[in-house]
């Protein structure tokens, strides 16, 4: 596994670049980042199936897994690794299981990918560190939370409006919806 050292070391430069462009607290930042170090390092020990073609999203302690698996037995055990991880709360499992993803369409998603965070950045109705964004055979998936509902709106048309898009799927939570619970 990665030692604690390593971790600090990669959460600390990972936070110095991305956290400031966040409204999230800097302690939920550091529990995604933390999160998802810890998974990669589980995935990485187990040598029993090909996790290459998985991305990992970590959002305020909810999972989000996409990507493809060759197999049913790779990908169930992909989720239970994944509960395996320090912070993670809750697991949306978006794996496909099929063949790899073509060398082409890697290409494609981190357009489609790119070309949305651009988007984000650039529009006055949407706090892109309020989002993160995964990209899987041209299915865009954004998780995150938002103020309102207008933003969440905004940010699914913004990424409807991307050439190569097949789908949209949104896990993006209100905040004030949150402290209501």
């Amino acid at each position: 596994m990665i030692s604690n050292l390593m971790r600090v070391i990669f959460v600390a430069g990972a936070l110095a670049i991305a956290g400031c462009a966040s409204s999230r607290s800097l302690d939920m930042s550091f529990n995604d980042l933390s999160a998802n170090a810890d998974l990669k390092g589980v995935l990485f020990v187990d040598r029993s199936h090909d996790y290459s073609d998985v991305d990992i999203t970590v959002y305020e302690g909810r999972l989000l897994l996409t990507g493809t698996m060759r197999s049913d037995g790779g990908h169930k055990k992909l989720v239970e690794n994944a509960w395996k991880a320090d912070g993670v709360e809750q697991i949306i499992d978006e794996i496909f299981v099929g063949d790899k993803t073509p060398f082409g369409q890697g290409f494609e998603d981190a357009r489609i990918d790119q070309t949305l965070r651009a988007k984000m950045i650039a529009s006055d109705d949407v706090k892109s560190g309020n989002y993160k964004i995964a990209v899987s055979n041209g299915v865009i998936y954004l998780i995150g939370s938002a103020g309102a509902q207008r933003e969440i709106d905004k940010a699914t048309n913004l990424a409807r409006s991307i050439s190569g898009a097949r789908k949209v799927i949104s896990y993006v939570t209100l905040r004030n919806a949150k402290l209501a619970e």
